[in-house]
């Protein structure tokens, strides 16, 4: 069991299928410490041991060293901290490591370099060999867990299962020191309404997921609350490792932290709003306004998750990783 806890929405990439992407024009934040610890604080008391921090690309906003302050500020609290970020240096990534954070996820999106450079219009991202190459130097890094995925909606999906399983198998071989994770995530809708320019169905999803698990039966197998409760239900017995529960995928999600600091964006460039705009009204049910990356699916609570997976007479892992299995 996991949670996201996003750190910041901020972001100078424009990918036509995120709701970060620079270009919409959506409310931003970036917590500052004091949030991060309170939304830490309260994924631990609904029982997280293991949090996935997650953040726009942005070096501005999100420079190594803040992200290193909320590594030492979160691994006070919880015992596994991992991250999803921007593609960084070896030597970014060490600091990383040294204060603490021992796993790193990144996606290739996907494997179709001409999807790809259609998808990726502006910023760092569109360097596709660069992402390619990220998992390889996190390893070098030390980082212990790698997580990989293609994002499926944006090119065949047959292709991408293929080029997701030879990176996989090419991972095994050259970072063997690491634990290795995939991800199958399918497009939500989100900001920016973006239509999947592909589909894949519940049953081919189904399909996706007992071949890599029969092709990589060490590898963990990730699913999140981008899939609604009856599929994630059906798919837990049949080899998946990893769930999240419970997401919010805005910064503040879960608090409210950080909602005094928001701003709208358009185009990368702060817009002024009234105090009276409709955009600063309390969000319905929410925490915060700020924007999300994308809508969850599954939107049940982590206890009534946890109650579903004893039911399948499996057992919900809270905890499996402490800094003094390693010394």
């Amino acid at each position: 069991m996991f949670a996201p806890l996003y750190l910041s929405n901020e972001c100078i990439n424009n990918c036509k299928y995120c709701g970060f992407s620079r270009d919409n024009p959506i409310l931003r934040v970036t917590l500052d410490i004091e949030n991060v610890l309170a939304e830490a604080r309260a994924l631990a008391a609904q029982g997280f041991r293991s949090i996935l921090l997650v953040a726009g690309e942005h070096p501005k906003f999100v420079a190594t060293d803040y992200l290193a302050d909320c590594v030492r500020a979160v691994r006070q609290i919880v015992p596994s901290v991992a991250l999803e970020v921007g593609p960084l240096e070896v030597g970014d990534y060490k600091k990383l490591v040294d204060v603490g954070a021992e796993g790193l996820v990144v996606y290739q999106e996907t494997y179709d370099r001409e999807v790809y450079a259609e998808m990726h219009t502006a910023g760092p991202k569109r360097d596709f060999d660069w992402r390619l190459k990220t998992p390889e130097r996190a390893h070098e890094a030390g980082f212990r867990r790698l997580g990989i995925g293609a994002l499926f909606g944006l090119a065949d999906w047959r292709m991408e299962a293929l080029s997701l399983a030879a990176h996989a198998l090419h991972l095994l071989k050259h970072c063997w020191k690491a634990q290795l994770t995939i991800s199958l995530p399918r497009l939500r809708p989100c900001a920016g309404d973006f239509q999947p320019l592909t589909q894949l169905s519940d049953r081919e999803f189904v399909q996706l997921i007992t071949a890599f698990r029969i092709l990589l039966p060490d590898v963990g197998i990730m699913l999140s609350t981008r899939e609604p409760a009856h599929i994630r239900d059906g798919l837990i017995p049949l080899g998946v490792t990893h769930l999240s529960a419970g997401s919010h995928t805005e910064p503040g999600g879960y608090t409210g932290a950080g909602k005094n600091n928001l701003h709208r964006t358009e185009r990368g460039r702060i817009v002024e709003l009234s105090a009276d705009s409709s955009e600063w009204s309390p969000a319905n049910g929410r925490a915060t306004n700020a924007t999300g990356q994308f809508d969850i699916a599954d939107e049940r609570s982590p206890e009534e998750v946890a109650a579903l997976i004893r039911r399948l007479d499996l057992e919900p892992v809270w905890k499996d990783w402490d800094e003094v299995l390693t010394g």
